[in-house]
């Protein structure tokens, strides 16, 4: 099972890559899904193929689909939906402001997270290809398993025992609605797909992302500290692809300008990302719309190559233990030493980069140890963790 995240700033054309590499990959004979979780949901326009919310058949050994906000909140979060309408209702609001209050912010990328963990494990796929939405949604997608995975392993437990232990007494001092044990048992079970999904997702043999840029100097800043981004939540970077390359036979003067700007960057880009793949895709003369046209592109973009077997993802993090210390190394490709804070607290490091911050449960060896030197150097934040006795 592969997973490919088709990612980049908003209107570089990830969605037209994303349908052309599923189909690419579809028509070398694997079973694929080609899933949007941005909410505007142009995967289907780019297809030209109507779309929902479950897998609807395209061509071939392609079907593609469109998350439905309402339709999996009604399905992962009913009982929950339930008890905080008793609670709305109990308050005094009712009708489609309750039902307005019920769809929080982050839901789209929660259900995303779980559709995904379904298609995946369902057997039905060998690939899923996943449209992203635009960079900042995706990366409060692609950290929502660490956000949520904190919250359930360390506050959920805790308010279940203080609600079981104080509902007889509220039961008799106020009529406001109380959980049961049913709405814990909802908030659960997405906890345990939010667990199953972040065992994919950490998976680099199982999940890459590919970044899709045009080459401007905007976005490709933006690209860079994606994959810096990425990195820090442990996703490898497979490829990347520079769109709408203006192609060597448009010699109008009024292009030349332009002709050098792009040369420019895209020698930048190829130095930036010089550790992966680089495709170049030029811009066409016509919108790259429907399936025939995407399959005109995604043989331009890939060739011979495999769009699935030839792009590889390494894991940006890695231990070992030299010389008594432990190292823990992470690649934070294009970060700063003014970006980076590292701390611990108790048995949990924190790696903040830039507005981003992941939280590291330190195994039972490294208790005892302590942090003896954090460096940054060449893209690696290196974290080394004293030996015993320098603990004592």
């Amino acid at each position: 099972m592969r997973i490919v995240l088709v990612t980049g700033k908003g209107g570089v054309g990830k969605t037209t890559v994303a349908a052309a590499t599923a189909l690419a990959a579809a028509d070398r004979g694997y079973r694929t899904l080609v899933s949007s979780t941005d909410p505007a949901h142009s995967l289907a326009d780019a297809l030209a193929v109507k779309l929902g919310d479950r897998p609807t058949p395209v061509t071939g050994n392609l079907k593609g689909s469109q998350i439905d906000t309402q339709a999996e909140l009604d399905r992962h979060w009913g009982a929950i939906r339930d008890q905080l309408m008793n609670v709305l209702h109990w308050g005094g609001v009712d009708g489609i402001e309750a039902e307005e209050f019920l769809v929080f912010p982050g839901m789209d990328e929660l259900f995303a997270l779980l559709d995904v963990n379904e298609h995946a494990r369902s057997g039905e796929f060998d690939v899923l290809v996943v449209d992203c939405a635009p960079t900042a949604e995706t990366l409060r997608l692609l950290s929502l398993p660490e956000v949520l995975s904190w919250y359930f392993d360390r506050v959920m437990p805790t308010e279940r025992k203080i609600m079981k232990a104080a509902r007889p007494i509220l039961s008799r001092v106020t009529d406001l609605p109380m959980p049961d044990d049913s709405v814990f048992a909802a908030a659960q079970s997405v906890f345990e797909g939010v667990e199953q999904v972040k065992k994919l997702l950490s998976d680099p043999h199982t999940t890459s992302a590919r970044l899709v840029m045009n080459p401007e100097k905007m976005v490709i800043d933006e690209a860079r500290r994606t994959y810096t981004y990425l990195s820090l939540f442990g996703y490898g970077v497979d490829g990347v692809v520079i769109n709408r390359v203006l192609p060597a036979q448009v010699s109008d003067p009024y292009f030349a300008r332009w002709h050098d700007i792009q040369a420019g960057h895209l020698a930048a880009a190829d130095e930036a990302f010089s550790d992966v793949p680089r495709l170049r895709l030029r811009l066409f003369d016509d919108e790259m719309v429907g399936v025939d046209r995407l399959r005109a592109l995604g043989e331009e973009l890939y060739g011979d190559t495999d769009p699935i077997a030839d792009f590889e993802a390494t894991s940006p993090f890695r231990t070992e233990e030299v010389g008594g210390k432990v190292i823990m190394e992470m690649n934070v490709p294009f970060a700063e030493r003014d970006d980076l804070d590292v701390f611990r607290h108790g048995s949990e490091l924190y790696i903040e980069v830039g507005p981003y911050r992941r939280s590291f449960v330190l195994p039972d060896s490294l208790h005892r140890r302590h942090v003896s030197k954090a460096t940054l150097e060449a893209g690696v934040l290196r974290v080394e963790f004293g030996g015993p006795q320098e603990a004592r």
